[in-house]
């Protein structure tokens, strides 16, 4: 089963074009020569990849047709919602009537949310995210790849398992052709058209170098590649932007200064969000957000989180719960619960909810062995699948324990297609983000 669905060019506009799938109308970014009304392509993250031949596109239409509807009608059944809410804070009924009408929420109002514990009222609210999602984004399902290059990593973030206060951990770096032929697998043979490549900041590998892995990559096997490096530079940026590189996965991590600066020894809040700005204003699809349950952070500074990454024009939100690994400053700290990460993914739907795909991070997955279920009907509409050699993966240890680390690629798969079909989700990115010509909304 494909990650991308073949869409038919219905029309051209510039450098944007009109998609067609079943019916539906999607836009996306064409860096292509010789597309035509009529063609078929694949696109991602509201990039074409590809054009594919007509035969091709057919022979997986004709695949996904019936299936595709049937999933349709599945998630409508699963997201609906009474609309009475008697009973109910009257403010939160408030706040979840502006959500279904697509209107964004205030700070105010995103801490009120965060603050709730009656358990019925935040069923409510899951069920809630869940309509806002399926009404506004339909079934369509982000499964992305990610593939970590090198545990090496030259900071020293007080929160994190392969910082340099690790110093027993057992480093690794993939070499060039290693990571160009593992992420071609990926894409060639298990079908991811989108990857993230992540390392930490690791200076052993060029950006010149890294660029040129890109470059290697999309050439023998097109695809939507996302970066994860760190602060590369901005000129760094604009040379991986230049080679390929479409997406970039740049978390904050805290929208406090003052917190930021405490678990970044010698870095500033302000030099990250440069990175990201100028990542946006490049080109770059955005994928941003920040730890949930950081010692010191509020429900005030989470809501800031969420206000921020609207800000940053996310296309994806990235929030994840802080698990404390043992090897650093913060090992002792409690992580959060999963109805507070679940919160969090609600708040999140609703102060964006005509745009946003939200993402269930590994950490969530690591946190509860339902996370990807109840994420995902709670507003969620993205998930990653581990794409790293089995060899390497329990040596990124960002966290102690990760979910997936000796699974299988097909199995992560087999898994995923399961739970999403149960959903009634296609696992599909069937949206696209604004032209160049349209981002000034």
């Amino acid at each position: 089963m494909c990650y991308a669905i073949p869409g038919k060019i219905k029309e051209i506009r510039g450098k944007t074009i009109l998609v067609d799938y079943f019916g539906e109308e999607k836009k996306a970014l064409n860096e292509l020569s010789s597309l035509s009304v009529g063609d078929y392509v694949y696109a991602q993250g509201g990039y074409v990849i590809n054009k594919v031949s007509a035969r091709e596109a057919e022979e997986v239409l004709s695949v996904w047709k019936e299936t595709f509807f049937e999933y349709q009608e599945r998630d409508l059944r699963l997201s609906r919602v009474s609309l009475e809410r008697k009973g109910i804070d009257r403010k939160i009924a408030f706040i979840l009537d502006k959500a279904v009408q697509g209107v964004s929420l205030d700070r105010g109002e995103i801490v009120y949310l965060l603050n709730c514990d009656q358990p019925e009222t935040l069923e409510l609210c899951f069920k809630t995210a869940n309509f806002v999602r399926q009404k506004y984004l339909k079934n369509a399902c982000c499964v992305h790849g990610i593939l970590e290059i090198s545990n090496y990593c030259k900071q020293d973030c007080a929160y994190c398992g392969i910082s340099t206060h690790h110093e027993s951990l057992s480093r690794y770096r993939m070499s060039p052709e290693e990571i160009v032929n593992t992420a071609c697998e990926a894409i060639d043979e298990y079908r991811f058209k989108a990857l993230v490549l992540q390392s930490g900041e690791d200076g052993a590998y060029s950006v010149d170098e890294l660029a040129g892995m890109i470059r290697e990559i999309k050439e023998k096997s097109p695809s939507f590649i996302l970066v994860s490096f760190g602060e590369v530079g901005i000129s760094g940026l604009k040379k991986l932007f230049d080679a390929g590189a479409r997406g970039l996965l740049m978390r904050f991590e805290t929208s406090n200064p003052e917190l930021y600066e405490k678990f970044h020894p010698g870095r500033t809040l302000a030099t990250r969000l440069e990175h990201i700005r100028k990542a946006y204003e490049m080109g770059y699809l955005i994928i941003t957000g920040a730890l949930i349950g950081l010692p010191g952070a509020t429900v005030e500074d989470h809501a800031g989180d969420i206000l921020l990454t609207r800000d940053l024009h996310a296309e994806m939100y990235s929030f994840g719960p802080f698990l404390p690994h043992p090897n650093t400053p913060l090992a002792n700290t409690k992580p959060v619960s999963e109805t507070d990460v679940l919160k969090m993914l609600a708040a999140a739907r609703f102060a964006e909810p005509r745009e946003a795909r939200v993402l269930v991070t590994t950490a969530f997955e690591t946190l509860s062995p339902d996370a990807r279920k109840k994420g995902l009907l709670a507003g969620a509409s993205s998930v990653m699948l581990n794409v790293t050699p089995v060899q390497y993966r329990e040596k990124y240890a960002i966290y102690p324990n990760r979910v997936n680390q000796h699974a299988s690629i097909q199995s992560q798969i087999d898994e995923t297609i399961e739970l999403l079909a149960s959903l009634g989700r296609a696992p599909t990115d069937l949206g696209a983000r604004m032209g160049y010509e349209d981002r000034d909304r």
